[in-house]
């Protein structure tokens, strides 16, 4: 063979292009372009049929567009073979190859071997574009799955009306476009892994990775590994080379979480990393450059840290360039029912549940709760509660037992202060309205909360004395004395 050529159809135009070849220069290749049925490559291509030219010299349709054939260097006849390449019925393309003439019957053996390649080639051809447009959707998914993350952590989109979370907004928007490294400072479940993902989603680091890891959940030659790679053989275990997330987060974004339980060793390799954007996997001594930008938080006071040895001072410095903290819940309690609607939401799509409908009292009680555990507590429990849903009422029997005993702990507190008041302003008013008659004072108000207290239960019992007895926990006897003393009206 002196040269061959694979040209393939190009749908969207109608025309046939040279896609590879052997003996043509990257020129030559690109002159190799025909529209359906022009020359023997196009008709080939629109008819689906093989041609084989035993001498091109006497062949009208051989172009030689390419150039491939030159009569002052190619000396003697020259054949041309062109077969055609089906893909599920369908011509896709040509392979044709020139070479010196034989003899008919070596010319037809050759045809026949060619077919047999087509076939190949058709099979890879195949295999390829569907590779292509599997790959073609994975990219435009992806496209679609970080836009959906992009708009998901728009300042806008994150759930926060109090002046504390509108004075975060505005210090994430500030440094969002900006390389500062960013420390996040407060409690636990205070939502500082959303904060530094709208951070990474709203810089210009956006369509690079955004890498977490949290510190307290690894040991300490885990964690080394993990955050810088080691190289094959560094320890025992280490079958093969490993590239570390701050590699992995290149050109991106790292979230370093828990970042005060790092042991003062990584703390010195991390420092090195933030000050010169360079590291060495675990094991090798190949220095790495690296661009990331590195979101730290924590839950505890490194300051405290520092002054207790446990922190270094001079890593601390480097990662509280820009501080921000995120307030508990209970310092930010308008806040809650956007969440609380917002979970709502999210759990009823995901479980298919209708809880939708909460009490004035039952929204107090979530109100008031304190929440140790944050907007991440809340998150669970409203999670909780559409689980074990089964219907629209949201009642205190679904909430967890930790704010349930907060509920059942506040009626009493709220009825002993109901009791102390009533009793306060009852002894007042008799001192005031019966000054004149010491002795009588005690027995003038017990009368009065005991009127009261009977009235209630009568009231709560349909006027019927012996459901009121049971309910007040008292003697029906004591209980009839006690109406006909006080002069009340009451059923058998």
């Amino acid at each position: 063979m002196h040269r061959g050529t694979l040209v393939l159809l190009d749908e969207s135009t109608g025309r046939v292009r040279t896609e590879a070849a052997v003996g043509l220069t990257s020129d030559e290749m690109e002159r190799g372009k025909y529209a359906l049925g022009e020359g023997i490559t196009g008709n080939v291509v629109a008819t689906g049929r093989p041609r084989i030219v035993a001498d091109v010299r006497k062949e009208p349709d051989f172009l030689n567009r390419t150039g491939r054939f030159n009569p002052e260097t190619d000396e003697g006849q020259t054949s041309f073979l062109c077969v055609p390449i089906k893909i599920e019925g369908r011509t896709a393309g040509a392979l044709s190859v020139d070479k010196p003439f034989h003899s008919d019957e070596q010319l037809r053996s050759d045809y026949r071997f060619l077919d047999i390649v087509a076939a190949f080639l058709s099979q890879a051809i195949q295999i390829n574009r569907m590779v292509m447009r599997q790959k073609e959707e994975l990219l435009e998914e992806n496209a679609q799955l970080r836009a959906q993350v992009r708009d998901r952590y728009r300042f806008e989109n994150i759930i926060g009306d109090s002046p504390a979370m509108h004075e975060v907004f505005a210090t994430v928007g500030q440094v969002a476009n900006s390389r500062a490294t960013v420390l996040l400072l407060g409690e636990t479940g205070t939502g500082k892994e959303m904060i530094a993902k709208a951070i990474h989603y709203n810089s210009p680091r956006r369509d690079k990775p955004f890498v977490r890891v949290n510190c307290g959940a690894m040991t300490t030659t885990l964690l080394e590994s993990e955050l810088f790679g080691h190289v094959k053989g560094s320890f025992t275990g280490a079958i093969k080379d490993k590239i570390g997330r701050f590699e992995a987060a290149d050109g991106g974004s790292i979230f370093l979480d828990e970042i005060g339980t790092m042991e003062p060793q990584l703390q010195v390799k991390l420092l090195r990393v933030l000050q010169e954007r360079e590291l060495e996997r675990v094991g090798d001594t190949q220095t790495l450059k690296v661009d990331v930008r590195v979101i730290a938080a924590t839950n505890v006071d490194l300051q405290e840290e520092v002054a207790r040895d446990n922190f270094r001072e001079d890593l601390f410095y480097r990662l509280n360039v820009v501080s921000i903290y995120l307030p508990p819940l209970r310092n930010r309690r308008e806040d809650i029912p956007r969440l609380i609607d917002f979970f709502l939401d999210k759990y009823n799509s995901i479980n298919g549940r209708t809880l939708r409908r909460i009490s004035r009292e039952m929204l107090n009680i979530l109100l008031r709760y304190p929440w140790p555990g944050n907007v991440r507590e809340l998150e669970n429990a409203i999670e909780r509660a559409v689980v074990l849903s089964g219907g629209e009422d949201f009642n205190e029997d679904l909430l967890p037992l930790s704010v349930r005993m907060f509920a059942a702990q506040r009626r009493t507190n709220q009825a002993s202060e109901s009791i102390e008041t009533l009793t306060r302003r009852l002894s007042d008013q008799a001192i005031a309205d019966y000054e004149l008659r010491e002795g009588e004072i005690y027995q003038l108000v017990i009368d009065q909360i005991e009127r009261a207290l009977i009235d209630r239960a009568l009231a709560k019992c349909g006027g019927v004395k012996t459901k009121a007895a049971d309910f007040l926990g008292i003697n029906r006897n004591t209980l009839n004395k006690k109406v006909k003393d006080l002069g009340i009206e009451a059923a058998e």
